[in-house]
């Protein structure tokens, strides 16, 4: 017979737990929630689910299901915490246990989300629980043995108007200004562009042509709009643009309002698309950019646009001055702020770092897009700038969100000026010289292109130099031993399936295709195990072991030639860097992206400022974009990025416009390692945005994976090993 409640107490009031007996009530579950199982479960599926999402963050694939799992675990995590607190019935050391895994938990959700801004937004103090993230908890709690009550709530009245979405805020500030203006609401009718109607295009697919014709450009193909000559400007003292800046002002002030801004990186795109503005009277002016970049903008708008007073909006935007010319938002918490900004009369927009857009299913992405929409809608020719030094990553179609973005196409076909010029070429898709005469109709319409070895001859020439260390120690064997083992499984997988097939499909030599799909196979397993090597974690502990070879010659750089700059990509990695450091008296700062805007201003100025601190100690996924650390001409990449614009990003820190020197990145590379091979990968990829963007004729690498790609030589390798034997 089951334990029965003790008199004068309700079953609410009581929980008896399995193999215990009753010893009188007990406090009722915090929000009314009934126990069926000990809480370790809950505990344990806990751990499950942070173990998931810190798989996911480490292969750079934190999509919208993984940030929804991140913050219910977070909300669950809190909750269990403040239960196990204030549970009188378990013993002090029963106590001490559950917190102590609780802090285990809590240290992994902090540390995946030092690796991906936008989870690391979602454990501000001021981050709105979605309704999704309340399910899968609710979820995750019935997982663990807990059946939590849902709350009746009262069926709300139909309001008269639609409700605003439930992470949307309208700051007081916008608020006073909106009562502070006393005229009527305007008509934006004349504000939207008027259709063209194709005529010769009629009925043909043209998007797919437009982007074809980027990777079909040859050698020596233009990659620049026409640019007039500058004319002079008045500046704020101490100020000069660069003839290449002056040129995209002229360009604005000569009516031009649709910008691809594609320069290199470290030609100076933030005060060119200010002046631009200021040129084309946009304001008040939306800038939305990473989040690490928007304490700079507010900087740079004080140094090059004085006059025109700037403000950040900071979590859900208390703190902004809604009468400020230019707004900046970061991308983190644009949606918050997505509704009031789609009606505040923005006359123009700049977008930052404009690759982040690529994915047009991305939250991110799709606010841009509306954004952008409803500005085109309400402003007679706004200008419109996207901000990028790498606008292709992986894919020619990486184009695709930011040309919509400008305005120039929709989902189905190429709109305004562009359809425009497309007519007036007088042929169609059908003809080819159709190709490269869109190409030049695409680049028209406002892509602007300039190389620093073209533009910037005062800018030294940057070199990247390998250096192989031998891991020779524990850790290397290790690491060589995980590598055999992972080729030995490839290699399984591979003979398996090839002795599936029929004496019909034999083939002599080594089978490439089914190497690929084998490949692939592992790639897709990986996402889903939790244990055993695979090509992410063999990375991470290469970074591990390399990490304190890669400091001793950074240090031994900076006794020799000046300040370092070194880039790693994973915390434990910095750690181990800083420690080093800490041991040889060398003094450095530490930029990570857990840092507050201010603590990390602080340690940008204390490294480009003060001659004492040698190092700046960056991670290479949340500084390798919007810093200027022009004071040092040696970088020390720790660790490998998985793309060519993720390292060109961190290079060109220091490889910009105030840069006297010639600059060197130094990129440690474990020998005899699969991190040499997937360094070769990475090179090869870099001729995608050359061929494409400044007619090289650098072949294009397809758009597969490095992972992939790396996975298909450590097989080939393998059988043809195997083979020679």
């Amino acid at each position: 017979m089951p334990p029965q409640p003790p008199p004068g107490s309700s079953k609410e009031e009581y929980v008896a737990r399995p193999g215990q007996r009753p010893s009188g009530a007990r406090r009722a579950a915090p929000r009314n929630q009934r126990r069926d199982r000990q809480p370790a479960d809950v505990v344990s599926v806990l751990a499950r689910a942070v173990r998931e999402v810190e798989a996911a963050a480490q292969r750079h694939r934190v999509t919208a299901d993984v940030r929804t799992k991140f913050q219910a675990i977070a909300l669950m995590l809190r909750e269990e915490r403040a239960r196990v607190r204030a549970d009188d019935t378990i013993g002090d050391a029963r106590r001490t246990e559950q917190l102590k895994r609780l802090d285990g938990i809590a240290t992994i959700l902090a540390t995946t989300a030092v690796r991906d801004s936008a989870l690391l937004a979602l454990l501000a103090d001021d981050a709105v629980v979605s309704d999704g993230a309340r399910a899968l908890a609710r979820d995750m709690l019935r997982a663990g043995g807990v059946e939590p009550v849902v709350e009746e709530t009262p069926e709300p009245e139909v309001p008269a108007v639609a409700p605003v979405p439930e992470r949307r805020v309208v700051p007081q500030s916008v608020v006073s200004r909106q009562l502070a203006n006393p005229f009527l609401a305007p008509d934006f009718s004349a504000a939207r562009p008027a259709q063209v109607r194709p005529r010769r295009l009629a009925g043909w697919e043209l998007l797919e042509p437009l982007f074809a014709s980027f990777e079909r450009a040859g050698g020596g193909a233009p990659a620049c709009m026409p640019l007039p000559e500058p004319a002079p400007r008045i500046l704020p003292p101490g100020l000069e643009l660069m003839p290449h800046q002056a040129q995209l002002v002229a360009a604005a002030a000569n009516g031009h309002r649709t910008f691809l801004l594609a320069d290199e990186p470290g030609l100076g795109k933030t005060a060119q698309s200010l002046l631009a503005a200021e040129m084309a009277q946009a304001y008040p002016l939306l800038v939305v950019v990473p989040n690490v970049v928007k304490t700079n903008w507010a900087r740079e708008a004080g140094r090059w646009v004085p006059h025109r007073p700037a403000t950040v909006i900071q979590g859900n935007g208390e703190t902004i001055d809604a009468f400020a010319d230019i707004v900046v938002v970061n991308y983190e918490v644009l949606d918050r702020h997505v509704g009031w900004i789609g009606t505040f009369g923005f006359r123009g927009m700049v977008v930052d770092e404009a690759h982040f857009i690529k994915n047009k299913t991305s939250q991110r992405s799709q606010h841009v897009l509306e954004l952008s929409e409803r500005i085109r809608a309400r402003t007679p020719r706004p200008l419109l700038m996207a901000l990028t030094g790498t606008p292709l990553i992986n894919d020619i179609d990486d184009f695709r969100a930011i040309w919509q973005f400008l305005g120039w196409i929709d989902d189905s076909k190429p709109l305004g000026d562009l359809m425009e010029r497309l007519e007036d070429t007088g042929l169609t898709p059908a003809d080819p010289a159709f190709y490269p005469a869109a190409r030049q109709c695409v680049i028209d319409t406002g892509i602007v292109r300039r190389r620093k070895v073209d533009v910037a001859a005062d800018i030294p020439a940057r070199r990247i130099a390998d250096l192989p260390v031998e891991l020779d120690d524990k850790a290397g064997r290790s690491i060589r031993a995980a590598e055999k083992e992972l080729s030995r499984r490839l290699v399984s997988r591979y003979d398996s399936a090839l002795a599936a097939r029929s004496s019909a499909d034999d083939v002599v030599g080594i089978d490439r295709e089914l190497v690929r799909r084998v490949a692939g196979w592992e790639l897709k397993d990986t996402s889903t195990k939790t244990t055993g090597e695979n090509v992410f974690s063999m990375m991470r502990r290469i970074g591990q072991a390399k990490a304190g070879l890669a400091a001793d010659y950074a240090a031994q750089l900076a006794r020799s030639a000046g300040k370092v700059v070194f880039f790693a990509k994973h915390i434990d990695v910095m750690d181990t860097a800083e420690e080093t450091f800490a041991k040889l008296g060398i003094r450095y700062s530490s930029i990570r992206g857990d840092q507050t805007p201010s603590v990390r201003q602080k340690q940008i100025d204390a490294f480009v400022e003060d001659p004492e601190v040698a190092v700046a100690v960056c991670s290479l996924t949340s500084a390798g974009v919007g810093l200027n650390l022009q004071v040092a001409s040696n970088i020390v990449l720790a660790e490998l990025s998985w793309t060519d614009a993720e390292q060109t990003q961190a290079i060109d820190r220091s490889h910009r416009i105030g840069q006297t020197e010639p600059v060197t990145a130094w990129r440690i590379l474990a020998a005899q390692t699969i991190d040499s091979r997937i360094a070769e990968l990475i090179d090869s990829k870099a001729g995608l945005a050359a061929r494409a963007l400044d007619g090289s004729d650098e072949e294009v690498f397809s758009s597969a994976d490095v992972q992939l790609e790396a996975l298909v030589a450590m097989l080939t390798d393998a059988l043809e090993a195997r083979a020679a034997a």
